[in-house]
């Protein structure tokens, strides 16, 4: 399912951002850019995370940047972005901060399975090696699509 939500376009891969707040917008830039979000959504995760700190970042050197549906969310959307050098987000135990996976829910259900998916892939080593030497965003596509093909089987 993944392989269906992340787009091509939504794939950036070694990005240069000057500080968290920057890579969070340049993260979301691409869903921006297809309408899944409004400017507002990627202002709004900015404002949380100044206001509360950096609780999206959910596992070491990983970002989930996303915020309240009602703050500009339009549809159901997940992007990747890798940063070229990985920055500090303020995570005591998770920075430095290297790769996004900016979310969009068009509601607080439709993105609860994705989100699982995306869970197991996290948790899986050989996708965090995979994340550092993808070269290309069809590759990207291609290894969640043979990850779908394996669950299934």
């Amino acid at each position: 399912m993944l392989s269906k939500v992340i787009k091509e376009d939504y794939i950036q891969l070694d990005v240069e951002a000057n500080d968290f707040p920057d890579a969070i917008s340049q993260a979301l830039y691409p869903l921006v850019g297809d309408d899944a979000v409004t400017q507002e959504y990627v202002d709004a995760i900015i404002k949380i995370y100044q206001e509360t700190g950096p609780y999206i970042v959910i596992t070491k050197n990983i970002a989930l940047p996303h915020a309240p549906v009602t703050e500009g969310a339009k549809k159901v959307a997940i992007g990747f972005t890798r940063l070229k050098s990985a920055i500090v987000s303020g995570h005591e135990c998770n920075d430095p901060v290297k790769y996004l996976f900016p979310l969009s829910a068009k509601d607080s259900q439709s993105h609860i399975e994705l989100l699982s998916e995306l869970a197991d892939l996290l948790g899986d080593p050989l996708f965090i090696e995979f994340l550092e030497k993808v070269s290309s965003k069809e590759e990207f596509i291609n290894y969640l699509k043979e990850y779908e093909g394996a669950q299934k089987k």
